[in-house]
């Protein structure tokens, strides 16, 4: 018997059967999760395991083979004397997902295969605050051909692009509002179209918090903690929020916007335009401010890219360059900079208290350089959660580093498009077709 047709709701309340097409798309996603999850099994354990009928799953398994999604693997036997049963596996090797994110300081990539197999992993240092949407958007899409095509050269093609942002982005793939980078209603989404020139990729745009969130909730140091708060320690603070093993997006899509707290009336102007935001106190920019002054963000050091000086500006640099600046700083007992962290590491515990008293999270995984100078911002800021957080040790909330460093928003942004290709494997086309797309010239 094939699966139930689960109902769903019409624009009047009533319950309504899903269509043929809907049905055979939920269930080939069906089979191609039980695969994805319980590794090589043949047509007769995944109709026992799903409740679908044998001929179905046969009539599904034809499909996903010809869209290249999985592969026969050899035979297994059922019992001493059972007759041989055909096992599969999931493949999808020649299909890829792109996972990017633009920043204020950098381009990061995070490409794979379905199953996994990281085909390119890299980031690339790049002033986007400096550049202006224009630009930025023109680096962009040049660093997506390239990776294009050492994906392709590595046997895959992506099945879509997510790009992170580091600020609030509609359904649509525009950047409502990036305070950071100075963005407004930028359709980076049709944009970056554009730029690939019409290749037949899906392209959506998320914010970066959100999708490091996934990313520490899939396969970081807090794997499968079903209440947790990702914060991305960039020159930004974000935060995405996991809440009963879901991420917590809000009635428009803009939550966790928590850089933008309100923690201190008195203090300095934020990118947002207000004052005293908890990123003044605790983002990257912060921290380089009061700690190295001589290499702050938006200073003519040598550090920018110099466009509003004339002349030809040096690399910019990598966010883990500065970091060790700082780290050197503090390995060498400098007084300002062992304030300067002092400092952040209190502040960090003053917003995750808020977070905690909001939230009841069981863990605030700290990202980029939050986790690089991990050792000395958590005491601080685990003490000062602990005495502002209402329900006191009940709670039980700490703090704890990622190890997925600043490329958590990338590698959440893949893992993204892979779910997509899962949820909707009618979305790949068969395996030969794709074979021809990834052959165009890059």
């Amino acid at each position: 018997m094939t699966q139930r047709q689960s109902p769903t709701r019409s624009a009047n309340g009533l319950a309504q059967p899903l269509g043929h097409a809907s049905l055979r798309r939920a269930n080939l996603a069906l089979v191609l999760r039980h695969l994805r999850e319980e590794g090589s099994c043949s047509r007769a354990d995944i109709a026992d395991s799903t409740g679908l009928h044998r001929a179905t799953v046969s009539n599904l398994m034809a499909e996903l083979l010809e869209r290249g999604l999985v592969r026969e693997v050899g035979t297994e036997r059922a019992g001493a004397i059972g007759r041989p049963r055909r096992a599969v596996a999931l493949d999808g090797s020649h299909v890829g997902a792109l996972g990017m994110e633009i920043n204020v300081d950098y381009i990061a990539v995070h490409g794979t295969d379905l199953s996994g197999r990281v085909l390119v992993e890299r980031r690339i240092g790049f002033d986007a605050m400096g550049q202006g949407p224009d630009r930025s958007l023109a680096e962009l899409g040049r660093v997506t051909r390239r990776v294009i095509g050492d994906m392709k050269r590595a046997g895959a093609f992506p099945g879509g692009i997510v790009v992170g942002v580091p600020g609030l982005v509609d359904s649509e793939g525009v950047v409502a509002f990036a305070p950071n980078l100075d963005w407004h209603g930028l359709p980076l989404a049709d944009r970056l179209r554009e730029e690939l020139g019409g290749l037949p990729i899906p392209v959506s745009v998320d914010n970066d918090a959100n999708l490091a969130a996934l990313a520490e909730y899939t396969s970081g140091v807090a794997a499968g903690t079903s209440d947790m708060v990702s914060l991305t320690g960039e020159v930004g603070v974000g935060g995405g929020i996991i809440v009963g093993g879901r991420l917590l997006r809000g009635a428009d899509g803009f939550s966790g916007e928590v850089g933008h707290l309100p923690v201190d009336p008195g203090g300095s102007r934020c990118g947002c335009g207000r004052v005293g935001c908890w990123e003044t106190k605790v983002g990257f920019a912060a921290l380089v401010r009061s700690a190295t002054p001589d290499q702050a963000y938006g200073q003519d050091t040598g550090l920018d890219t110099g466009l509003n000086t004339g002349h030809i500006a040096a690399p910019t640099p990598d966010p883990e360059e500065r970091v060790r600046e700082i780290a050197r700083g503090l390995a060498d007992g400098d007084e300002r900079t062992m304030g300067a962290v002092a400092e952040v590491g209190r502040w960090l515990g003053l917003g995750g208290s808020i977070l905690a008293n909001l939230f009841n999270p069981r863990v605030i995984v700290i990202g980029g350089y939050f986790a690089r100078l991990a050792e000395q911002l958590i005491p601080p800021a685990q003490a000062q959660l602990e005495q502002l957080v209402i329900a006191g040790p009940a709670a039980r909330c700490r703090f704890m580093a990622s190890n997925l460093g600043f490329g958590a928003a990338s590698r959440g942004a893949a893992s993204m498009v892979v779910d997509h290709i899962m949820d909707d494997p009618t979305a790949i086309g068969s395996a030969p077709i794709a074979h021809n797309i990834a052959g165009q010239r890059i």
